[in-house]
């Protein structure tokens, strides 16, 4: 007789989000809402819209990859919103190869953060990062 090798939820309300240039693609579990992949502007209304939909949806955790310095905005808001917010390195959550899309990508992620199996960027404490901004 074969055992089941299947994984367990580590997080079941996690998200995944793919940070771009120009937007941001999210995904959310399956069942957490009718369109489970939306795509969000850059701009802070539309990070504030974003986070209340991943409230809506009852997202506890959110992963995200460090996209060049796109992802602070997104990071930033969803955590004063409460959500716990994890960078993640891009080559931890490499994808299969094959067709790449930016919903595959917030998928993918959002997948990997539900099985615990991404691994948070060091992110220093706020006053630290606030100093490190002004040196650069």
């Amino acid at each position: 007789m074969k055992k089941s090798s299947r994984m367990s939820v580590i997080h079941p309300h996690a998200a995944g989000v793919d940070i771009g240039a120009e937007f941001h693609v999210v995904a959310v579990p399956p069942d957490a809402d009718a369109a489970p992949v939306r795509t969000f502007q850059r701009f802070t209304a539309d990070l504030h819209r974003m986070s209340d939909w991943l409230k809506t949806c009852h997202i506890t955790t959110i992963a995200m990859e460090s996209t060049g310095v796109y992802w602070l905005p997104a990071f930033e808001i969803p955590e004063a919103a409460g959500f716990n917010v994890i960078l993640v390195n891009a080559r931890d959550a490499k994808n299969v190869p094959g067709r790449k899309t930016d919903v595959n990508d917030a998928q993918w992620l959002q997948k990997l953060h539900s099985f615990g199996l991404l691994r948070a960027s060091f992110r220093p404490e706020h006053d630290i990062s606030v100093l490190r901004s002004y040196l650069r």
